[in-house]
């Protein structure tokens, strides 16, 4: 498998299906397959993976409209047996939306032992290694201790004030449908788009035949297009 990842500014965020089948039976190595549903698991999945049952970590308390508490977090890290000296892989069947969202909310967490797999199950699968569909590996004894770094998201007041700064590029990552207001039953309050914002849909930036992210020149070649470059502090949503 060829995964380009030498150009990106942090490849150590991601991993390959050879890297992480070597390391299978590391007993501080947790696998999270982040199938929208448990289903998905029982079809296959990596050897010893944990399905996570909310692959977005947001909090009931708030309609799911915010991510999970530091405590809420905490008891599903240590569910699956994760702890803070734990090295964390997550991979999906969505082309890396739901394995990156974990990814992100471990980060938030502080937790900076955790890789996407590039290309997801996809990959695994394409590489020919080995498919199992029995129970997880049982969750170790383990204490999760949740850092929110609070840089990693912004409030509302927040990007209003960003929106009239000429160094700000806020960038709308959603469908079409949900871009131009035309989208139902998303949930949301009010139809349409932060004023000023960019939209490019996330999906632009994988390959739709492998699953892995397309390569760092190319992704830098998409983003500039739309005027997401490095000079700008970027806001997504």
């Amino acid at each position: 498998m060829t995964t380009h990842t030498d150009d990106y500014a942090h490849p150590e965020y991601l991993t390959d299906a050879a890297w992480v089948a070597a390391h299978l039976d590391d007993p501080d190595l947790v696998v999270l397959d982040c199938a929208n549903t448990a289903d998905a698991w029982q079809r296959g999945h990596i050897p010893g993976a944990h399905h996570v049952a909310d692959n977005w970590a947001k909090n009931p308390d708030t309609n799911r409209q915010h991510v999970m508490t530091p405590e809420q977090f905490k008891a599903m890290a240590e569910g699956l047996g994760i702890g803070d000296d734990t090295t964390v892989i997550t991979y999906d069947h969505a082309q890396g939306l739901t394995a990156a969202r974990i990814w992100w909310v471990f980060s938030y967490y502080g937790h900076s032992k955790v890789k996407v797999l590039n290309g997801g199950w996809r990959a695994w699968v394409n590489a020919g290694q080995s498919v199992d569909f029995g129970r997880a590996r049982a969750p170790a004894a383990v204490t999760f201790t949740p850092r929110a770094d609070e840089s990693f998201i912004a409030t509302g007041d927040e990007l209003k004030e960003a929106c009239t700064l000429d160094n700000v590029v806020v960038w709308d990552v959603r469908s079409d449908a949900e871009w131009d207001g035309t989208a139902e039953n998303y949930r949301n309050k009010r139809v349409g788009h932060v004023p000023g914002a960019v939209h490019l849909e996330w999906f632009h930036l994988m390959d739709r035949n492998t699953h892995e992210f397309k390569p760092a020149a190319e992704i830098r070649r998409i983003l500039t297009e739309h005027g997401i470059t490095p000079d700008k502090t970027a806001y997504s949503y």
